[in-house]
């Protein structure tokens, strides 16, 4: 089975663990277990490229900031750390079992950690790395910089798009690093993997 390793990891370390051929397929899924709830969203170009807010907002109330900024922004994203189901995704995925993300503002790593009845992490195997070490790497090396690059920022890693400067800028997104290591106490956790190159 594809991926057999980081799911059984993910497992042992307490989430429910999903394994979807196609977005298609794991979004169908999404839509027919999540009904009549408040749901929340960290801003993540898996989801969007996968439209979870616009299927979801059919039937649920969906909180969104991922088109919103300034204040706004900042407004919308707090109201999402208020509902009872959180969604995101990861910059990197170790077949260990561990989940890493980068943050500038904090609000994708705060809503995966407390405060909702359920966290739903969903992302693409090429997020999967073979060990923690290399995940870091990755979410530092490879996520944070094409996220800086898209979200129009001058950081060094933006314009040179090859790697992490560990720079001082005020677009700075590395603000943060949160690894997950097992379920957070307290919140279903539940873990989607899909078969196909997703986000960044």
């Amino acid at each position: 089975m594809k991926c057999e390793k980081i799911i059984q990891s993910l497992k042992h370390n307490g989430y429910k663990v999903l394994f979807f051929e196609t977005s298609t397929a794991a979004a169908e899924y999404v839509d027919a277990n999540i009904n009549g709830k408040s749901v929340g969203f960290g801003d993540s170009a898996t989801l969007a490229s996968m439209k979870l807010a616009e299927l979801l907002s059919k039937h649920n109330s969906v909180v969104d900031p991922g088109k919103c900024s300034g204040f706004e922004f900042k407004e919308i994203a707090q109201k999402a750390l208020l509902t009872e189901v959180f969604f995101t995704s990861v910059n990197g995925a170790a077949e260990t079992g561990e989940l890493v993300n980068i943050d500038g503002t904090g609000n994708r790593v705060a809503g995966s950690l407390f405060g909702h009845d359920k966290v739903i992490f969903v992302f693409g195997i090429n997020k999967i790395e073979p060990t923690l070490e290399k995940a870091i790497w990755r979410a530092r090396n490879i996520a944070a910089p094409q996220n800086a690059k898209r979200l129009g920022y001058k950081t060094p890693c933006a314009v040179k798009g090859d790697r992490c400067y560990n720079c001082s800028s005020p677009d700075r997104i590395c603000n943060t690093l949160n690894i997950h290591l097992k379920k957070m106490k307290g919140v279903e956790a539940e873990v989607i993997i899909i078969d196909e190159s997703l986000g960044i």
